[in-house]
């Protein structure tokens, strides 16, 4: 990734699954365009970090279905999959945090991540340390 491109840090905090799928369409382009993309997550959207598809867990769609109906749905009009999207968003070098405040607030210990992401535990204030002047910050 390009340091003199300006970056894209997603605060991925809502846990509806199309916010949080739309945050990763967004990551994914940025970060396939050669821009430095950091993803962090918190509160409700969490879940989409856990092993075992946890994004599962997230919050029904804004059209009422569970998120493995919408993904399924996605899917067979050719739009990526949550986890494609994740992937792709990992394998093209965009940064995962994972709030630790958050964690806490959902009741969770000891989350147990997804192996194929490297996701490092932190705050807010890691985020913010590495959002240069002139990145873009976005609330989800």
């Amino acid at each position: 990734m390009s340091a003199s491109l300006q970056g894209l840090a997603l605060v991925i905090q809502s846990g509806g699954f199309d916010r949080v799928h739309y945050a990763l369409v967004m990551a994914a382009a940025a970060v396939a365009t050669d821009r430095p993309v950091t993803l962090f997550f918190t509160g409700r959207a969490l879940p989409s970090l856990l092993a075992g598809d946890g994004w599962k867990r997230l919050d029904f769609s804004d059209d009422g279905t569970s998120p493995e109906a919408r993904d399924a749905t996605l899917a067979h009009r050719g739009v990526g999959t949550f986890d494609e999207l994740l992937t792709a968003c990992a394998e093209l070098g965009a940064r995962f945090l994972a709030c630790e405040m958050g964690w806490r607030a959902l009741g969770i210990r000891e989350p147990r991540l997804r192996p194929d992401l490297a996701v490092e535990t932190t705050g807010m204030v890691t985020l913010l340390g590495g959002v240069r002047p002139g990145d873009q910050l976005v609330f989800i």
